[in-house]
């Protein structure tokens, strides 16, 4: 047992690489492709650290070549859901009085070894598995990962040492348990990092908990796994449970034990999920937590003060970069009549510049949408706008499926503020642009605010100081993360805490100590140092 306090040092933020040519690491990363693409793996499930094949097999392939097979990955039903269930309630209670600083260390430990030893490695398999460029895997698969798992252990020890005020004779402390029962990560196919950080986080609170990664980008989460293994996390603390929603969803919401959802992912599903629970709400043992970061319609507000070509690059970052995959990725744009022309003309002069493409070519800048699902959801847009009266394709429209899931980026210009593209979140590289009367600014404002039922991110553009704070007293409702004269993506760990409200989930800051206190139950503990030996109150003398 431990003999002192502990303190994890301040973590920095990890370093990113620029892989640009010549630089060491971009041989060392285009080694590390060519390897895990001369290999077919398979996945298993994980139980209580067993590996368990169930025959019910998908294949595992790259997004922008289909044809290429990564591998195969075995899907979890209920019979699995139950054994991870089991393993997880007989793993919770020594990994709960496990002194929390040895549940830091190993965290710790595998950021070292992500950043380390297996850096390309992981950054390979982000490429090859979701299309992400260098550029995109190496800021999350590689540095915000890293930075989840070292912040998280720092923000544990500060939580551990908040304690309360302790008058004369008495001594207050509260101690911070693992929530009882089992816990259930279900992690996006679109960050690594979100897919790691999820159940980590829970384990790292003294829970165990099933993870549930999306199949479409289980290789890297495979990965993960294999590193949190490798970094000391004991069997059944984290059990991996590929499969289908229904199949792994339905027997976990159905357990008595269950105590904690962190979600990531559709709004739709997660509106699903918190109904199942609502409805087995007499069922459960505790009331589960419910943590959930879903859907987003962000916007990009242009004043007319604003600069043309910082709200370009903005634009073309914002919702271009890995394809408009990200909960943060711009999708609307409210731009001032006075400043169209010349944005206009900006734009569609960079977007003929945007290389797509196999990311092994690392010249390109956006790669293939994750998988035919997805192409057909957000293709099925274009086509919609293409027959529309009110709206008009700029730059862009075009996708072919034959090689990859490729689709232009694509610029939609609607004189409808509330188009379909201006209120729907399409997950794609899809930017739809309103054109407002610069005498409109407050109808505009208006309009931004309301027409979308997300509030995740959202940028605003000025010059003029008073717009600024203006503007930003506006829309305070209308992103959770919000950003000044900057495009409304690229969060980082302890610099931008993530989430946002509304129908985009319950804002409880991935990369910041609130989150951890989603998944810690505090008890008060009251010591008397000099007990009473009356009973009698002194007013009754």
């Amino acid at each position: 047992m431990s003999t002192a306090y502990f303190e994890v040092p301040e973590p920095y933020n990890e370093p990113y690489l620029s892989y640009a040519p010549g630089t060491p690491e971009r041989e060392e990363l285009t080694k590390a492709i060519l390897e895990l693409k001369s290999q077919e793996i398979e996945i298993p499930v994980i139980i209580g650290g067993k590996e368990i094949r169930t025959g019910n097999t998908q294949d595992v392939v790259m997004p922008h070549n289909h044809k290429h097979k990564l591998g195969v990955v075995h899907k979890a039903g209920e019979k699995e859901v139950k054994m991870a269930i089991k393993a997880s309630l007989e793993a919770r209670a020594e990994w709960a009085a496990l002194p929390w600083e040895h549940r830091a260390s190993i965290l710790l430990k595998a950021a070292d070894i992500i950043t380390g030893p297996e850096r390309y490695r992981m950054n390979a398999a982000t490429m090859l598995g979701q299309s992400k460029t260098p550029h995109q895997s190496e800021i999350e698969a590689v540095g915000e990962l890293a930075d989840f798992f070292r912040f998280n252990a720092y923000f544990l020890s500060q939580i551990m040492g908040d304690q309360p005020f302790s008058p004369e004779a008495t001594w207050n402390r509260v101690e911070y348990r693992g929530l009882e029962g089992f816990m259930f990560a279900v992690t996006p196919f679109n960050f690594t990092a979100i897919a790691g950080n999820l159940p980590a986080s829970m384990a790292l609170c003294g829970n165990a908990v099933i993870w549930k990664p999306a199949t479409s980008s289980v290789y890297s989460s495979y990965m993960v796994m294999k590193i949190l293994e490798r970094a000391g996390m004991p069997p059944g603390i984290i059990n991996f449970l590929p499969g289908d929603g229904p199949d792994v969803g339905d027997p976990v919401f159905a357990d008595e034990n269950l105590s904690g959802l962190q979600f990531t992912g559709s709004t739709g599903t997660f509106q699903h999920m918190w109904k199942t629970i609502g409805k087995n709400i007499e069922n459960y043992k505790t009331y589960p937590r419910i943590v959930g970061e879903t859907g987003g319609k962000d916007f990009i507000f242009m004043h007319p003060t604003a600069d043309v070509r910082e709200v370009s690059i903005a634009a073309l970052r914002g919702a271009f970069e890995f394809q408009g995959q990200k909960c943060s990725a711009a999708s609307r744009m409210y731009v001032p009549k006075s400043l169209w022309p010349d944005l206009k003309k900006d734009l569609l002069a960079e977007v003929k510049q945007i290389k797509m493409g196999d990311v092994e070519d690392f010249s390109t800048f956006m790669g293939a949408v994750i998988d035919k699902k997805a192409f057909k959801s957000i293709t099925s847009y274009i086509d919609f706008a293409k027959k529309a009266k009110d709206a008009e394709i700029i730059a862009g429209g075009g996708y072919d499926d034959s090689t990859g899931f490729f689709i232009e980026p694509t610029i939609i210009e609607t004189t409808n503020p509330k188009f379909k593209t201006m209120e729907e979140e399409i997950f794609g590289p899809v930017l739809t642009v309103y054109v407002y009367a610069d005498k409109d600014l407050d109808k505009a404002l208006e309009l931004c605010d309301t027409t979308s039922p997300y509030a995740l991110t959202g940028a605003i553009f000025a010059k003029d100081r008073y717009a600024l704070v203006m503007m930003a007293d506006r829309l305070k409702n209308a992103a959770g993360n919000f950003y000044i004269n900057d495009k409304p993506t690229g969060a980082v760990v302890n610099q931008q805490p993530f989430g946002g409200g509304r129908a985009s989930g319950t804002n409880d800051k991935a990369g910041s100590m609130q989150n951890l206190l989603r998944w810690l139950s505090a008890r008060s503990i009251k010591e008397n140092l000099n007990p009473p030996k009356n009973w009698k109150y002194p007013y009754m003398g």
